[in-house]
């Protein structure tokens, strides 16, 4: 069985029912949570307001709950088709959530186009090199390159998006960003990839004990639970982004910060 096998089979079985059941109930509601997020974007007309959120939910919605299930449904927990194809759409996602958090950064440098200019080479850096580690670093792996590729990309890109979205919340300080939504967004990305990020970390220091790769059965779908919770938060709770005019030309602000200057 090789690796993307291995660890495909640790994320959808523990061998223990009443945690399997526990399971399967948090994945459910966040699918649940992931559609009613998608609907409630659609239905207040924030999708074209908040299009790369919009459609990172949608990637997940497709992957999580349409995609990933109707694979394990027609070939099961063990085949190699179900393990490939859980990697494979992991490194989507992981590659999702990087654009996400460009995304992020385009936003809080909205009023900063020098800045902006320099965090999008460095974005393009970050990424570039990353890949080239992960192509390095399985370069050995002759037999399974594919399969190793997918799997060695999709945790160092986790790890680069911890670092970015880390960085983007110290940066948000640092220029004093009146954008509360923004900020509650990066912080539920940061609940998303502190889990997985962990939990691989966990997974190389034992070696790839089978108790630190199952963890991630657990820790996947509760650091995404946080993260919509906080997102449902942010775009149902914190006040919307308001023009004001200051004689010469509208200015976007958000309603705390007028109240804060009056």
């Amino acid at each position: 069985m090789s690796d993307p096998e291995k660890a495909g089979a640790f994320c959808v079985s523990t061998g223990l029912p009443e945690l399997e059941y526990f399971s399967v109930a948090i994945q459910y509601g966040v699918y649940l949570l992931e559609a009613g997020l998608l609907l409630f974007m659609a239905v207040r007309r924030r999708a074209g307001r908040l299009m790369p959120v919009f459609l990172y939910l949608g990637l997940l919605l497709a992957v999580d709950g349409i995609s990933r299930p109707y694979v394990l449904y027609r070939y099961g927990y063990s085949s190699r088709q179900f393990a490939y194809f859980y990697w494979l759409t992991d490194a989507f996602l992981a590659l999702g959530a990087f654009l996400l958090v460009c995304a992020f950064f385009r936003r809080a440098c909205r009023h900063e186009q020098k800045m902006w200019r320099f965090i999008r080479l460095l974005l393009t850096f970050v990424f570039t090199l990353t890949l080239l580690i992960s192509v390095f670093s399985i370069s050995s792996h002759y037999d399974d390159f594919l399969g190793a590729f997918n799997v060695e990309f999709q945790q160092n890109l986790y790890f680069t998006c911890l670092v970015l979205n880390t960085m983007l919340y110290i940066l948000m300080q640092q220029i004093r960003s009146w954008d509360d939504e923004l900020t509650l967004l990066v912080c539920g990305m940061g609940i998303q990839f502190a889990g997985p990020a962990a939990n691989f970390a966990l997974v190389h220091l034992t070696s790839g004990q089978d108790y630190a790769s199952s963890l991630y059965v657990y820790l996947a779908p509760l650091t995404t639970l946080g993260m919509l919770l906080t997102w449902f938060y942010a775009l149902a709770r914190v006040p919307q982004p308001s023009a004001i005019r200051t004689g010469q030309a509208p200015v976007r602000v958000l309603a705390p910060a007028v109240s804060r200057e009056v």
